[in-house]
């Protein structure tokens, strides 16, 4: 019944103006239709029929008396042009007396006062250069015309064709310029039409709608968000939980880190306090290993074992220093201490990552004095400490070379992968923690909903 209806009034604006009435559309019988389209078809056929007897230029009316007479004049310049008059025939134009009244080009028409009828010598136009390049510009011109036009022929054909399928498909819809067949916009209140491609007659009341269904949904969404228990929700707060411990013992793992550090360095100066014994200075196995040798693991020439640990780490350092290992961006992390280099290089612009104590590039080893003791603390069965130090002088002890660097960096390289650990857990709490308010924000509540089939299956999924 509504599709009936074209323009519809309601009970009170009719009571105030009587002259408004409800207006239904007429629906046609399907005989009339029939014999409508027979009708078309047949004047359509008759006019096909006329077009193939009468083909008959643009250019011509078929009435007035130029499109009537039979014989060219043979004296214009377009029947000069001819071939029968021995012309190039080049312009390609009928005689100027045979050209339409109504329908042919002012240029092309007759006029007493035209100079085509002085003598030839007298007008400059008929100039055979002048019209060959005249002639060249008009053909490009119209074949630019022509083409144009296909073009927006085809265009239009393709275009109205599936217009013409819609309307015969959909006779009933509204038509955008008809204001009475518009629906009226879906606003809260609003009385007036929609627009064409729209349910609303502005973005503000579509926005209002918005706004009504948020503030009816959203309380009923929250309340069975609060009542049901989320399964992943649960979740996420033991994990939340598991990674909270992990980063308490990282924590605590970096604190036994520092304090080791600060203990080597006290017992480095310590060590250093003491006065050096040359009696101390052993010599066995000299007679043993005097003809022995071993090769460099780096260069490969053939050493005595007795500066093996120095030539090693020496070759190391040359071969290691002539690659590098940067960064853009400087090391910012708070409360540590001598972790990398942080040298900036101009050339590459980035910082160095190497550890601050092994980098052979930025830091070398300084010189040692000749009483400076070597300090290292002595042990028993490999692990057990005796409370003394090697009082050898560091220049001549061989056993224990480097051994403040070496320990300096098992304690720094230590403290490095702490941070990493705690960098990793801190990236993995944002992830969760972003999980969980975004599983419980507008837009989740908006587009998913829970319900409740059976109060015991969610006690028994919440216990789990």
């Amino acid at each position: 019944m509504a599709k009936a209806i074209r323009e519809w009034y309601c009970l009170q604006c009719r009571e105030k103006d009587p002259g408004l009435e409800i207006r239904y559309r007429h629906k046609k019988s399907r005989e009339k239709e029939r014999e409508h389209e027979s009708a078309k078809a047949q004047e359509l056929a008759l006019e096909q029929g006329r077009a193939a007897k009468i083909k008959r230029s643009a250019r011509m009316c078929g009435e007035c008396e130029a499109c009537r007479r039979p014989e060219d004049c043979g004296q214009c310049d377009f029947c000069r042009d001819m071939k029968k008059f021995g012309g190039p025939n080049k312009i390609r134009q009928k005689c100027r007396l045979r050209q339409c009244q109504l329908r042919a080009r002012e240029s092309y028409k007759y006029f007493p006062s035209s100079p085509w009828l002085s003598d030839p010598e007298d007008a400059p136009f008929l100039d055979p250069v002048l019209r060959k390049r005249a002639v060249k510009v008009k053909h490009v011109k119209r074949r630019e015309k022509k083409s144009d036009k296909k073009k927006e022929e085809r265009y239009k054909r393709h275009r109205q064709k599936p217009r013409h399928r819609e309307r015969s498909r959909h006779p009933e819809r509204p038509d955008a310029r008809d204001p009475a067949g518009l629906g009226q916009c879906l606003g809260p209140g609003c009385t007036r039409p929609a627009r064409p491609p729209s349910k609303y007659c502005s973005e503000a009341c579509g926005v209002k709608l918005a706004a009504n269904r948020i503030y009816e949904i959203l309380p009923q969404r929250i309340q069975q968000w609060q009542q049901s228990p989320c399964v992943a929700e649960e979740h996420g707060k033991r994990l939340l939980e598991r990674i909270r411990r992990e980063q308490h013992q990282a924590r605590l793992r970096l604190q036994e880190m520092e304090r080791r550090f600060h203990e080597l360095e006290g017992l480095i100066a310590r060590a250093k306090g003491h006065p050096p014994r040359e009696d101390e200075e052993t010599n066995d196995g000299d007679s043993e290993v005097s003809l022995l040798s071993i090769f460099c693991v780096s260069c490969g020439h053939p050493i005595n074992p007795k500066v093996a640990l120095r030539h090693m780490e020496r070759c190391y350092a040359k071969y290691e220093s002539q690659t590098s290992f940067g960064s853009m961006y400087p090391t910012r992390i708070e409360g540590a201490t001598r972790l990398f280099c942080d040298v900036y290089n101009p050339q590459s612009k980035t910082y160095c990552k190497r550890l601050q104590v092994l980098c052979p590039e930025h830091s070398r080893d300084p010189k040692v004095p000749a009483d400076e003791v070597c300090g290292c603390p002595l042990v028993r069965d490999v692990f057990e400490l005796t409370g003394d130090f090697c009082r050898v002088p560091k220049r001549k002890c061989n056993r224990h070379y480097c051994w403040e660097k070496l320990r300096r960096a098992e304690v720094d390289l230590e403290r490095v992968r702490v941070w990493y650990k705690l960098d990793e857990l801190f990236e993995q709490e944002r992830n969760v923690r972003a999980a969980m308010t975004n599983r419980a924000g507008l837009l989740a509540l908006m587009l998913h909903q829970t319900i409740q089939h059976d109060p015991l299956t969610t006690d028994l999924r919440s216990e789990r």
